[in-house]
């Protein structure tokens, strides 16, 4: 029991930063980018090309993943939704084709087969009695210090309150002198940083594929659904329940559940409270 209470902490810190980036994005843009996943993916492989296929440091694997998921969110907002503006079908089916053209880089890159991520941290630490994998703590540790660092970033600085009054209202935004372009394209670049740093710790966590992309976005979806589309909150609580949800599957029934029971959970919203736990809310 004292296993899955440590474990289902440390899976659900990584599971907010995985789901924030997401969040961030309709929350400030009003757009499901339906490529978060690729950020991921991209995060992952780009860490695992420079910290293992090169033999660089570690961290310099991190700190590459990070500044392309910028670049990627910055490319895919100048060239695809500002491109497409006010047309939201049309940008989220974009983004899921992206997603699909990119997985198609990536195995003409790195072949089909799928790779295991070394642990950024080896080893085993026995924490009130159970055996937790350093690479799971500091993964998680890391998740918070940035998930804090997001927080004060949008309650103190003078871009994050923009980025606040851009998700409250972009045209009163607008009129009050900020301009909501430039903090969709700061948000973007934020999100796409979230999601390559939550790709390299998803796939050593699992492992590296051509179709990893796919369960980060469910589970981004999941969360943003069932907490409410915008919710920060919701956000971070729904990312507890689907991470103890997940570890209590694995431990008692089969890791093949695993995503199962976080898809029921998604229906299960939909059909009795729609606009999820914590209803519709801004930054």
């Amino acid at each position: 029991m004292l296993q899955i209470l440590i474990q289902g902490l440390l899976l659900s810190g990584l599971y907010a930063l995985i789901a924030m980036g997401f969040t961030l994005i309709f929350s400030i843009g009003r757009v499901l980018n339906l490529a978060y996943g690729a950020y991921l993916m991209v995060g992952g492989y780009m860490y695992f090309w420079v910290s293992q296929t090169l033999g660089m440091p570690k961290l310099l694997g991190v700190a590459v993943a990070a500044v392309l998921g910028v670049l990627m969110g910055f490319l895919k907002y100048r060239l695809i939704v500002k491109t497409l503006k006010g047309d939201h079908v049309a940008v989220e089916i974009s983004t899921l084709i992206l997603a699909v053209v990119i997985q198609a880089g990536i195995v003409l890159v790195f072949g089909d087969s799928s790779k295991i991520l070394l642990p950024i941290v080896p080893g085993v630490i026995n924490v009130a009695g159970a055996s937790v994998t350093y690479n799971i703590l500091i993964a998680t540790l890391i998740s918070w210090a940035i998930l804090l660092g997001l927080f004060a970033f949008v309650r103190l600085t003078h871009t994050g309150r923009a980025m606040q009054a851009v998700s409250m209202d972009a045209k009163g935004a607008a009129i009050s002198g900020i301009d909501p372009d430039r903090i969709n394209l700061i948000t973007w670049g934020i999100s796409g940083a979230l999601g390559a740093i939550g790709g390299v710790f998803f796939a050593s966590y699992t492992q590296l594929s051509p179709s990893m992309w796919v369960a980060p976005l469910i589970i981004s979806v999941a969360v943003v659904i069932v907490g409410g589309i915008g919710s920060i909150l919701g956000t971070l609580v729904v990312a507890h329940i689907i991470g103890f949800l997940e570890v209590i599957v694995v431990a008692t029934l089969a890791p093949e559940l695993r995503g199962v029971f976080t898809m029921l959970l998604i229906i299960g919203v939909l059909v009795t409270r729609p606009q999820g736990l914590f209803g519709r809310e801004e930054l």
